[in-house]
């Protein structure tokens, strides 16, 4: 069993590089919208919304770390500089850990105005429909380019497996062959 958590800032490609690497890997991929966009036309961005997110996330990971399948791709935001954040990695990685899971750790990281570009892509238009608003997610992609730290600080992660992935001129693709080469996945 296989964890890969992919993390990073909205819009610089986790989701795309996640369908990638599971069409060159055995791995199944879980994008973090695939709650939210579940929860919010009933809770809208509500803090029931997000329990409930967490909740839905917590059971699928127990239930498939039970698998016999080879794994699954996680993609997800981690504001590194909220304490509950860090907690619930470490609570997913636990979940694993406790089935002898390797843990993989893709950070990724662009430019905000290939963000800004990216957030507009007909892919993540078709996969997360809360992001349809263009005028909407464009405004919280910037506020929480302000108030959140969405990458690490050099050597903040201290992990066996992990890899930082400059992605601003690569192709999801590049990114997912990259990752699937470094780990020898």
């Amino acid at each position: 069993m296989k964890l890969v958590l992919i993390f990073g800032p909205q819009a610089v490609g986790k989701m795309t590089v996640g369908q990638e690497l599971a069409k060159l890997t055995n791995l199944k991929l879980m994008h973090n919208h695939m709650t939210i966009d579940l929860l919010e036309p009933l809770f809208g961005f509500s803090p029931e919304l997000w329990k409930l997110s967490n909740t839905f996330r917590e059971e699928i990971f127990r239930s498939f770390a039970k698998t016999d399948q080879d794994g699954i791709i996680f993609t997800f935001v981690w504001a590194f500089n909220k304490q509950e954040d860090w907690e619930n990695v470490e609570h997913v990685c636990t979940i694993f850990r406790e089935k002898n899971a390797e843990i993989y750790f893709v950070e990724l990281e662009a430019k905000l105005d290939i963000r800004l570009k990216r957030n507009k892509t007909a892919n993540r238009l078709e996969h997360k429909p809360t992001k349809r608003n263009i005028n909407q997610s464009e405004q919280n992609l910037l506020n929480s380019s302000e108030t959140l730290r969405l990458n690490s600080r050099e050597g903040e992660l201290k992990r066996d497996n992990y890899v930082r992935i400059d992605n601003n001129k690569l192709s999801a693709v590049e990114v997912a062959e990259r990752i699937k080469e470094h780990f020898e996945l």
